[in-house]
């Protein structure tokens, strides 16, 4: 059948230096689709500014257009993590849509239409190395006021999982709301550990990072057990998987914390940085 160069909506280009996976075809196809081929293009996929709740006395929107519209935009996150916090917070309105949240929508797609050709780039040269980063936007959820955990895992420089998701229990501390988060991405950096092993590839003390120095110190610093004894006991594992070797914490400054990314809406020098480092580009 030959190289690989389309599968489900997924283009690949494959060369000597890498491989790079791209929807373009299918971010035109879905801007043809619910019209929006005509929208001014947007340099970020949400304004800093935005602040979504349920906005009851909004007037409503069709919810059908707006699921289907929703729905496509989950699927083109395959390949653009960048877009990842902006559908999923517009996402959790789909029961009720209101004007401002098809506006919200309405921003992605105008980022879209500014930059369809990104993909994301595997490097063939990259090593085989794991390493996460996690972070929380805490008490970012203008609903029930509950928190964001973000993480992102990388074999070696490629980026190879990501997630954007509330908490399900309120955070009482931004310390609480970092913890879990760090507890997320670890319990991924297991099961990808677990996965390799099955290629022969072994792994010790893979590097998490976390940009708060507290909620490493809870992890690292048994004597603080008293005062983390509200966390729920499941989030603890971090704890024990870094006593027995198999995670290392460690700090990042924020600047260079590429989970913030997925944490809540970025100023365009900012997000233009991180996305870069997620591995996020043109074709080349």
């Amino acid at each position: 059948m030959g190289e690989l160069q389309f599968f489900l909506e997924l283009q690949i280009k494959q060369g000597p230096e890498g491989t790079f996976v791209h929807q373009a075809k299918y971010t035109k196809d879905i801007l043809r689709k619910f019209d929006k081929g005509d929208l001014k293009p947007m340099e970020t996929p949400m304004s800093t500014q935005t602040a979504l709740d349920a906005d009851e006395e909004g007037e409503v929107v069709d919810q059908r257009e707006y699921r289907g519209s929703i729905g496509s935009l989950l699927y083109l996150t395959a390949t653009r993590p960048d877009i990842q916090f902006a559908v999923c917070l517009c996402a959790h309105f789909q029961a009720s849509p209101r004007l401002s949240h098809r506006q919200a929508v309405k921003c992605t797609f105008r980022y879209l239409k500014y930059t369809p050709e990104l993909g994301l780039w595997f490097s063939s040269a990259s090593l085989l190395s794991l390493r996460g980063y996690s972070d929380a936007d805490f008490a970012g959820c203008r609903l029930e006021h509950k928190s964001t955990s973000s993480t992102c895992q990388f074999l070696g420089s490629s980026l190879v999982s990501w997630s954007s998701r509330k908490q399900s229990s309120v955070a009482t501390s931004a310390t609480e709301a970092e913890y879990i988060a760090a507890a997320s991405c670890c319990s991924q950096l297991l099961w990808m550990k677990s996965t390799l092993s099955d290629f022969g590839l072994s792994f010790r003390k893979i590097p998490l990072l976390v940009d708060s120095t507290s909620a490493i110190s809870v992890a690292k610093n048994p004597v603080l057990h008293s005062r983390t004894k509200h966390i729920d006991v499941r989030f603890h594992f971090l704890r024990d998987q870094y006593e027995k070797g198999d995670i290392d914490l460690i700090h990042v400054e924020t600047e260079n914390q590429l989970a913030d990314i997925f944490t809540k809406p970025l100023d365009l020098s900012i997000f233009a940085h991180l996305r870069g480092e997620l591995g996020v580009c043109y074709p080349f």
